[in-house]
């Protein structure tokens, strides 16, 4: 039986099982379902265990539990790969916007719907069955290359406990390349790759002059306005070119090359439709040199998130106000560290701040930093090949705009990224009925059969 008749005829099984997990409601930003994201994790473990995983431990952290799984491969000099997912899922709310109850998987023509069917456990679960399938081609009893899980259970709610965790783990845990399934390709008709993550520092800033608001006939005018000087402040955040004025922003920016740039052009973005996704915004705007999809997920950002002060409430008040504030946030490419972004902003701030303002940044904590993989990386080329084998076409390359932890798994295990993922954009994830459709979980099953014997020599020294 080769890995697609595999596949096929072990696909109602799987979705079977997938729909069970689903329906644990594994929201790991309610306490009061904390419970069922242990419970998540204990079904999981399960799973790997019948899959044929020789190892299966849950990890317990200061928060939430991981699924911790191994399966060595025949060869003792194999390499090791390291699979992340992560098995909470987002909120719910609204409720009445879904078309069934979220934690009822229910299957609308290829289509199955259910909060975490794409973000992330139907993409974490695709490689159990490709790993069956590989083994049942091949007539072997282990891997090509060691298989590590890593199923973390606090990705939705910031991953708190996540670096700790790794760095702790870390002999275990140690590989040369880890595999991510947490992003998404183009479309279903346009497989892709993600090679990258933008990063998120954010601040916050508050500019005081007069002890108390004023009356603005008897001292408007004559005093500094809070109010004034921070559209000042804010609206000097960058240039007529669209850059960000902060001194040394650029200068750790991994350039896009000439390849990745021809590849994100040959992509086929309807510029027109983005915008109408955009909230119908009227036009792209961004640094002046770069196409809108190459300022989305490869080139930094400086955004201002939200600014108040002074009067806000019905009918006049006029005043010089006491105080304004605002809260900004920065997306990061690879090569920026979010601490030295916002080290950078408060500098900047003072040097800004005009006579008879006092200001105050806060630099808030929760900073995630970008992840990169380079399109000529042994893994990314092996992974490449698995996806193109599986697909029957090209596979191109994209970035993407969100963050997560991947930065941490590349740094603290010291190991390569490699992106392997069947979402879409589509998939609503985070948002009511999301979805995943079914035939690219399937596809993904086969990406992970090819991916391994790919992986084993690829990233054997030379």
């Amino acid at each position: 039986m080769d890995v697609r008749e595999y596949i096929t005829a072990g696909k109602e099984r799987f979705f079977a099982d997938l729909k069970e997990w689903l329906a644990i409601p594994s929201i790991s930003a309610d306490p009061a379902r904390h419970p069922d994201v242990r419970r998540s994790a204990e079904w999981l473990a399960s799973y790997l265990r019948e899959t044929g995983f020789p190892t299966v431990e849950v990890w317990e952290t200061a928060g939430l539990p991981s699924v911790f799984a191994e399966w060595p491969a025949a060869d003792p000099d194999a390499p090791a790969v390291l699979i992340y997912g992560h098995h909470d899922v987002q909120p719910v709310e609204p409720l009445d916007e879904w078309e069934t109850d979220p934690f009822t998987p229910l299957e609308k023509g290829d289509r199955l719907i259910g909060r975490g069917a794409s973000d992330d456990k139907g993409q974490v679960l695709f490689h159990t069955l490709g790993i069956r399938a590989g083994l049942t081609a091949s007539g072997a009893t282990a891997p090509p290359v060691t298989i590590k899980f890593l199923v973390e259970g606090e990705e939705e709610s910031g991953s708190v406990h996540f670096p700790e965790l790794l760095r702790a783990q870390r002999r275990r845990l140690a590989c040369d390349a880890i595999v991510i399934s947490d992003t998404t390709m183009w479309s279903e008709d346009v497989p892709s790759m993600c090679t990258g993550m933008r990063g998120l520092s954010e601040v916050e800033v508050a500019l005081y002059g007069p002890d108390t608001d004023l009356h603005s006939g008897s001292f408007g005018g004559a005093v500094p306005n809070p109010l004034h000087a921070m559209a000042t402040l804010l609206a000097a955040l960058h240039d007529a070119d669209g850059r960000v004025t902060l001194p040394g922003f650029y200068d750790d920016v991994v350039p896009l090359t000439d390849e990745e740039r021809e590849l994100f052009a040959r992509l086929p973005f309807d510029e027109a439709q983005w915008l109408r996704t955009a909230g119908n915004s009227r036009v792209a705007y961004g640094e002046k040199g770069f196409t809108t999809l190459e300022r989305i997920w490869a080139r930094p950002t400086a955004e201002v998130n939200g600014m108040w002060g002074g009067h806000t409430g019905p009918g006049h008040k006029t005043i010089v106000p006491r105080e304004a504030h605002a809260k900004l946030s920065f997306r990061l490419v690879a090569g920026q560290d979010p601490v030295k972004v916002q080290e950078s902003f408060r500098t900047w701030v003072e040097r800004h701040t005009p006579p008879g303002i006092r200001a105050e940044v806060t630099t808030l904590a929760g900073n995630v930093r970008p992840c990169f993989s380079p399109i000529d990386s042994a893994g990314v080329r092996a992974a490449k090949r698995a996806m193109e084998r599986a697909f029957g076409k090209e596979v191109l390359f994209t970035r993407e705009g969100g963050s997560g932890p991947e930065a941490d798994l590349a740094d603290i295990l010291e190991a390569p990224l490699v992106f392997v993922a069947v979402g879409l954009n589509s998939d609503r994830i985070h948002a009511p009925n999301e979805k995943v459709e079914m035939p690219l979980l399937l596809k993904g099953a086969e990406v992970s059969a090819y991916l391994w014997g790919e992986l084993a020599t690829a990233l054997r020294p030379e």
